[in-house]
């Protein structure tokens, strides 16, 4: 552990007592601290649905504030946090959710916006993981960006660590075929224009 990421989760014990002895104000402080990479998290598992993941990174506090009382300390914060909202997503997945199946579906890259100070190669990466079967999603977001191996992902979702590798090499290949389409669509755009 480094010694901002100890001192962080030093920080985060100690705002864990003061919540569980009812403290709201070290709570809050816990939130601020966390919610933005949650929040990350919860949009790429939502297929980049921000109304989605803004409902899941809520559900994901309000069931961090009662059952606090679990969390041991083993682990980091932002990784129990993790589990809350990858716990949450897929019991929406068990419910066979609406919502669900429509982030299931292929998102087109003209729906996510591309954020202040993001790039469009930005932008064609995250719709390419929107357009990701959930399962794969999961784990491409778990593993790429988070930096949960396959053992803490299979442990984390209930399923084998060979799926989970599967799953991974599923969504790298969908995401190249993705990403090559959309530079093979862009390059004949251009060229289209330039003889029109």
């Amino acid at each position: 552990m480094t010694s901002n990421a100890a001192t962080q989760h030093s920080t985060d014990l100690d705002l864990i007592a003061a919540s569980r002895a009812g403290s709201k104000v070290a709570f809050e402080q816990l939130y601020r601290n966390h919610y933005q990479r949650i929040y990350a998290l919860c949009w790429r598992l939502c297929g980049c649905d921000w109304h989605w993941a803004e409902d899941v990174l809520q559900e994901t506090f309000v069931q961090a504030w009662r059952k606090l009382s679990e969390f041991r300390g083993e682990a980091a914060l932002t990784t129990w946090l993790h589990r809350v909202a990858v716990n949450i997503v897929l019991a929406e997945r068990r419910r066979g959710s609406a919502r669900l199946r429509m982030a299931s579906d292929p998102l087109p890259a003209q729906d996510i916006t591309v954020a202040p100070g993001e790039t469009h190669a930005d932008h064609d990466l995250e719709a390419a993981i929107a357009s990701l079967p959930p399962r794969a999603r999961l784990v491409l977001v778990l593993h790429e960006l988070h930096g949960y191996s396959h053992v803490e992902i299979a442990d984390m979702i209930k399923m084998a660590e060979g799926t989970s590798r599967a799953q991974l090499n599923r969504a790298r290949k969908l995401l190249k075929q993705y990403l090559h389409k959309d530079l093979a669509c862009d390059s004949h755009g251009r060229e289209v224009n330039q003889h029109v």
